[in-house]
């Protein structure tokens, strides 16, 4: 009698739920049958970053960005749910899952906050099923709205024991950024099947096809790290130890280019773009050499609203705006027309299709076990 209680509230949520999608015009775009698949995407959010932060940094410092070499090059729409200018847990939950959220909210349907019928499925569960290795890497603590959106779903990004339980129940093989508080626990990381590093000393160290959970010491966001490593060194780590036959999906978040925007500091900021395009450089050198890789880069939202005036650029806010973000992409013959744009939510979209899944595979509903009686 209750499972079929559960089989009838599934079905009628099911309903709900595909009918909120549909007015909100979610789907795949299904195979391209021409193009050659890929076998490794990774996938880069500069966090916060907008064109005009990459224009003020290169007029600022007299530097060229390898982010302008990218041969597809264009917009990302930014918005949450309700259509309004997204935070970094709705923007990572469109980038990971396809389906835009309410800003806070990670990995959830608008209708089911609590995940208690259904979620939907993230690039790094997609990747998971294929068979492929899955990996993370940011400048933000692990437990950070941009991994959470691709390792965790929840009401709320502010539930860090949460999402950091989640991440480390997860079959995603490494999870590495700066320090959360629960993650710190050598105990609840070991007990989950991972091993707690600290240093590069430390992932070197790990036996084979072991899963790690990375909490890194220092300014991971800079150009140098006084006390390890930086993102562009991480990266580069992570990038080796996943890649294999099988393929891999690796997310990579500067986070820093938002929090210093945020505080409008324009000397942290540019460091911290100089270093995620550095980053950048690391990846693009193993796809040059690999010839089966995806590169996409594009940004939750854009930070500081920053404009140029009088031939002067300069933050006019400490918040987010809704201006379109950079989407540019290597790799493949097309994702984007040159100079056009496309929602947030059908980047991962896009994603899928490389990787060779079908319309029906991405995106989609994971059912929630725990609501099994």
């Amino acid at each position: 009698m209750l499972n079929d209680i559960t089989g009838v509230f599934r079905r009628v949520f099911t309903v709900i739920t595909s009918l909120l999608l549909m007015i909100a015009g979610i789907g795949g775009i299904g195979s391209s049958p021409n193009e050659p698949k890929v076998k490794n995407v990774i996938l880069f959010i500069g966090d916060g970053m907008g064109e005009n932060h990459l224009e003020w940094t290169k007029e600022e410092l007299g530097v060229d960005l390898v982010l302008d070499t990218l041969p597809i090059q264009g917009y990302s729409e930014t918005a949450d749910y309700l259509g309004l200018v997204t935070d970094s847990a709705a923007g990572a939950t469109a980038l990971a899952c396809g389906v835009r959220a309410i800003s806070g909210s990670i990995g959830v349907y608008p209708s089911d906050l609590l995940g208690v019928f259904s979620y939907p499925m993230s690039l790094s569960e997609l990747a998971i099923e294929k068979g492929m290795k899955a990996g993370i890497v940011t400048s933000d603590s692990t437990s950070g709205a941009t991994p959470a959106g691709f390792s965790a779903h929840t009401k709320s990004r502010d539930d860090e024991r949460p999402i950091t339980l989640q991440q480390l129940r997860s079959e995603i093989d490494l999870i590495w950024g700066a320090p959360t508080d629960s993650g710190t626990n050598k105990n609840i990381s070991e007990s989950n099947g991972f091993s707690l590093v600290t240093s590069l000393d430390d992932v070197d160290a790990l036996p084979e096809g072991a899963k790690s959970f990375g909490q890194f010491p220092g300014k991971l966001w800079g150009l140098e790290n006084e006390e390890g490593s930086t993102l562009s060194d991480l990266t580069a780590k992570a990038i080796s130890l996943l890649d294999g036959e099988e393929g891999f999906f690796l997310m990579v978040e500067g986070a820093h280019i938002d929090k210093n925007s945020h505080a409008n500091n324009k000397e942290g900021m540019m460091e911290a773009v100089q270093e995620f395009d550095k980053t950048l450089q690391v990846a693009l050198d193993f796809a040059q050499a690999d010839g089966e890789t995806l590169i996409v880069v594009t940004a939750d939202h854009e930070t500081g609203a920053i404009k140029k005036t009088n031939g002067q650029f300069g933050f006019t806010s400490g918040s987010h705006s809704g201006v379109n973000v950079p989407l540019r992409v290597y790799g493949v013959e097309s994702f984007i027309e040159t100079g056009a744009s496309m929602k947030n939510r059908m980047i991962p979209v896009y994603i899928a299709d490389k990787l060779g899944c079908e319309k029906d595979e991405f995106p989609r509903q994971i059912y929630a076990t725990a609501f099994e009686f």
